[in-house]
């Protein structure tokens, strides 16, 4: 049998552990186990054996802030296990740390070896992906240097300088090599009949360029604490609907993974700031979109985290021209990385710009937070950055030039710079990828709404009513281009995107929900989408698909063609209701919930497409990440849309 992966999350920290609460360095399935910092790998080994043996898994790992298991010598019926192995493990910001409890079961007294062998290979996630990439790496020099109480692994290459500290309290009995880089703490553990002793080890990893001050936490207790606290105080406040308690449980754990799931940025005079990562285990950093859309779900329920994605967003504004990281003026950042990749150019994310809809988004959000919470400060400072974002939309994003926000693949990079970013995922019904220039419908309704927001926000914090009545026509030239050339009459549907040429690209998506999201559509087309939403092709039962099911683009196991993403759905939920739609939100809502309490009342990223008739409980997708930011807040979207309905 497979072993499974467990995910512990803290802040820009994780940790994937089997159920033994090892960590072998090998792939298993799509995700690769270690202790990750900061896109780097700062353990690849973390392996228990007793008595030179692997135990046996007895209970597998459980729980969720800490990593719980039981482990036994492996024995037989009429060999009862001489001792029992109780592990626990957590992580906090940039530390890991095990509890490991061993109690005899012999009636005198004995002596149990343990060995925890540890090795860091410092392999930036970029190398760990499916796409087996590799990279080069010159000049690497790799070091293990033997503590009193452990063993320290150091890396460099050039300027770059990473390092893990592993330590023990007691004391190993020694340190011994394995004739890999990897290095063995051995124990002699004298055990009174039944008696019982314990270890911590804990681990403190360094990544390149971050000068914080690290504590490792005293036990995996400790950490649960803190967890705790951090969860109490992001729920704190919040009204949970008492009429659906399911409801009630999603938006709970929603907002418990939100606390976790904040990492560090810093706005435009350098404040440190701590924002919504996008998810765990490939994209716990700032990724524009994803923390606009967590943010604008959360907004009414938890407006400190759009004040802090907005200056953070703000301070990587991109100010000039670069091809390599598609950055233009005004242009909001799609995707921030730390890792040694990164920062030698060999990827092109360090600060990436691939994206056609985080500028209008960021606008939005703006808008969006200004009214909902009055802070016209926040307005002020940050206008010169909303005005370059505007500037950005009507110039480089194409506006005056194409009349709709416009991508072009980029090779190093993204070939689709819209949400549904995979490679065929703006496609005609029958496969076909869109060709040249794409203008993707979602964006325009994002664009909409952004000029509209903006332009109140110019009218009554900025007093500029020339710049308003600006961006209002902007606008409402916008909505008539959109309907004349996106609006398919023989579908009722708008496509999914127009092409190079102009052409429609056909496909039914659920991307129609966000132009009721924004409000692009006139309330007959609008209501003609929202009801054509919740026919069988496109709701699954667990929400609505994106791509209708019967076009031959469809598949319930792709990406972006035929799977259900939680976050979509949300943003669609919102959109029935502001069509009054509100039969349709519900139903939509509903399914999304039934989805959650049936994986324990947490949403996935992603959920495969098939339908609810035929298969009775939601069927995953095998590559979603476990925690995801928007994903987290749908729920509190879905409160917002249809209330404790």
């Amino acid at each position: 049998m497979t072993e499974r992966h467990h995910l512990l999350v803290h802040g820009a920290t994780f940790a994937a552990v089997g159920d033994a609460g090892n960590i072998s360095g090998v792939r298993n399935g799509s995700l690769p186990d270690g202790l990750f910092v900061r896109d780097a790998r700062h353990l690849s080994r973390w392996q228990l054996t007793v008595d030179g043996a692997v135990p046996e898994t007895l209970a597998p790992v459980a729980d969720e802030g800490t990593a719980r298991c039981v482990l036994v010598p492996r024995g037989g019926r009429t060999e009862p296990p001489s001792c029992t192995l109780f592990r626990e493990q957590a992580v906090s910001d940039s530390a890991f740390v095990e509890c490991l409890r061993v109690t005899s079961n012999r009636p005198v007294p004995t002596t149990v070896r343990l060995a925890v062998t540890v090795d860091a290979d410092f392999t930036d996630q970029f190398e760990l992906r499916s796409d087996h990439r590799t990279y080069a790496k010159t000049g690497v020099v790799r070091s293990r240097q033997i503590l009193d109480d452990g063993v320290e692994f150091s890396y460099r290459r050039g300027e770059w300088r990473s390092c893990t500290t592993v330590t023990a309290d007691p004391a190993p009995d020694g340190v011994e090599e394995t004739g890999t880089g990897a290095r063995r703490l051995v124990w002699a553990l004298d055990l009174e009949p039944h008696g019982t002793a314990e270890l911590t080890l804990r681990v403190m990893a360094r990544p390149h360029g971050d000068k914080r001050a690290v504590r490792v936490p005293r036990s995996p207790a400790a950490v649960s604490d803190q967890l705790r606290g951090l969860e109490e105080a992001f729920a704190e406040g919040v009204a949970f609907p008492t009429d659906w308690p399911e409801l009630a449980a999603a938006c709970a754990r929603g907002l418990a993974d939100l606390a976790a799931l904040q990492v560090p940025a810093t706005g435009p005079d350098g404040e440190e700031l701590r924002v919504p990562a996008a998810g765990a285990p490939w994209f716990l950093t700032l990724l524009g979109r994803d923390a606009l859309l967590t943010s604008l779900f959360a907004l009414p329920y938890r407006p400190r985290l759009a004040a802090a994605t907005l200056p953070a967003l703000a301070a990587t504004q991109a100010t000039q021209t670069s091809a390599g990281s598609v950055a233009q003026p005004g242009k909001i950042v799609h995707e921030v990385r730390h890792g040694e990749l990164a920062h030698f150019g060999q990827v092109p994310f360090g600060r990436y710009y691939g994206s056609v809809d985080a500028t209008p988004l960021f606008l939005v959000l703006l808008g969006a937070y200004v009214e909902q919470t009055g802070d016209a400060a926040m307005a002020r400072r940050l206008e010169p950055h909303a005005r370059a974002a505007i500037g950005w939309m009507l110039d480089h994003g194409g506006l005056t030039s194409r009349g709709y926000l416009v991508y072009r693949a980029d090779e190093g990079g993204l070939a689709n710079q819209n949400w549904k970013d995979s490679p065929g995922a703006i496609c005609s019904a029958d496969g076909t990828r869109a060709s040249g220039p794409v203008m993707a419908a979602g964006a325009q309704g994002y664009a909409y709404d952004a000029l509209r927001r903006t332009a109140w926000v110019a009218r009554t914090v900025w007093e500029d009513e020339v710049y308003a009545a600006l961006l209002e026509q902007a606008a409402g030239d916008l909505r008539d281009r959109f309907q004349r050339d996106f609006w398919m009459g023989d579908r009722s549907f708008p496509a999914l995107a127009l092409d190079g040429h102009g052409r429609q690209v056909d496909a039914l998506a659920s991307d129609a929900g966000h132009l009721l999201w924004s409000g692009l559509l006139d309330k007959q087309y609008g209501e003609l989408v929202g009801r054509r939403l919740l026919e069988p092709d496109f709701f699954s039962g667990w929400g609505v698909r994106t791509l209708a099911s019967g076009q031959p683009a469809y598949h319930p196991l792709s990406y972006h063609r035929g799977s259900v993403w939680p976050h979509d759905n949300a943003l669609i939920t919102l959109g029935l209701a502001r069509y009054g739609l509100h039969d349709e939100a519900r139903t939509v809502a509903h399914a999304l919930v039934d989805a959650a309490t049936a994986t324990g009342h947490r949403l996935p990223e992603v959920l495969a497409g098939y339908g609810r008739g035929t298969h009775a409980e939601p069927v995953p997708y095998p590559h979603a990440c476990v925690r995801e930011s928007r994903s987290a807040a749908a729920p509190l979207a879905l409160l917002t849309a249809v209330g404790g309905a």
